[in-house]
């Protein structure tokens, strides 16, 4: 009689595959970010600090909305991605001393625009089973 092979356990693989696109987004992000800190002038530590930390704030919002957003709904699972967008669209475009009402309308019409485009993704491209009849 055979008997059934042991099914060999499971290593964890660490990965960087899911570091790799939010750090590339907030690296550019952060350059970008510094470039409209400084207006044309010479680069002042300030301005790094900024473009510093808007590329770790936006890496570490990518990644935490990629990996555990998928637990959320699809509407509200649009709804943070372009709330995200409209944040970082926003701020960036405030930092060129625009007014606070166009960077706000700016960023509300990105995370309108993003949020639409996401759900329209996530409901044609999600599963049947994640999907519930409807009659």
């Amino acid at each position: 009689m055979a008997a059934h092979a042991a099914v060999p356990a499971r290593r964890r693989h660490v990965s960087t595959h899911g570091w790799a696109v939010p750090i590339t987004i907030g690296v550019l992000y952060g350059f970008y970010a510094e470039t409209n800190a400084r207006h044309g002038g010479p680069l002042a530590l300030s301005q790094l600090w900024i473009g510093l930390v808007s590329a770790v704030v936006l890496a570490v919002a990518i990644h935490a909305l990629h990996r555990y957003g998928r637990a959320l709904p699809r509407l509200p699972r649009a709804a943070a991605w372009g709330a995200l967008v409209g944040i970082s669209v926003g701020y960036a475009y405030s930092l060129t001393n625009a007014t606070v009402l166009s960077s706000s309308g700016l960023g509300l019409a990105s995370a309108l625009a993003t949020t639409v485009a996401a759900h329209y993704f996530f409901y044609t491209h999600e599963g049947a089973a994640a999907r519930p009849a409807t009659r």
